[in-house]
């Protein structure tokens, strides 16, 4: 919780009990997980924490640059720590699992679009979809 609080404050953010223990289980967690996931385990350190309370943390920790909300259509919102690398996600169509994929090619934003040149690109959001190998071993 400690390394938590310090991020925070390094973050310029007030230190809650709610976004230490929100930031530590989006921190401690392996894989991208959604706002009742997270509310979950963020509630062993809290004893109470409502769901609207935690996506009101995970706005302040998105805002902030501490976590990253990735939209992946039919699915909800998930969570992981920002690591400011610009990976992008590969979804399984079977089990829904996510995993992270490195940029595509070069650095940030990884691609380039044909746009004109007042346009800024900062960031691509990419999303590859197919069946992962437990999908695919267990099909065959």
């Amino acid at each position: 919780m400690a390394l938590a609080a310090a991020r925070l404050r390094a973050a310029g953010l007030r230190v809650t009990v709610q976004r230490m223990a929100v930031l530590a289980a989006v921190s401690e967690a392996a894989g991208h997980l959604d706002a009742d996931a997270l509310r979950e385990r963020a509630r062993r350190v809290t004893g109470g924490l409502s769901l609207q309370a935690t996506y009101n943390v995970l706005r302040a920790l998105t805002e902030a640059g501490l976590v990253r909300c990735t939209h992946i259509p039919g699915q909800p919102a998930r969570y992981e720590i920002e690591h400011h690398d610009n990976h992008h996600h590969f979804v399984c169509l079977h089990c829904a699992a996510i995993r992270d994929v490195e940029c595509t090619v070069g650095a940030a934003p990884c691609l380039e679009p044909r746009l004109p040149a007042e346009y800024d690109v900062q960031e691509a959001a990419v999303t590859f979809w197919g069946v992962c190998p437990d999908c695919r071993a267990g099909a065959g």
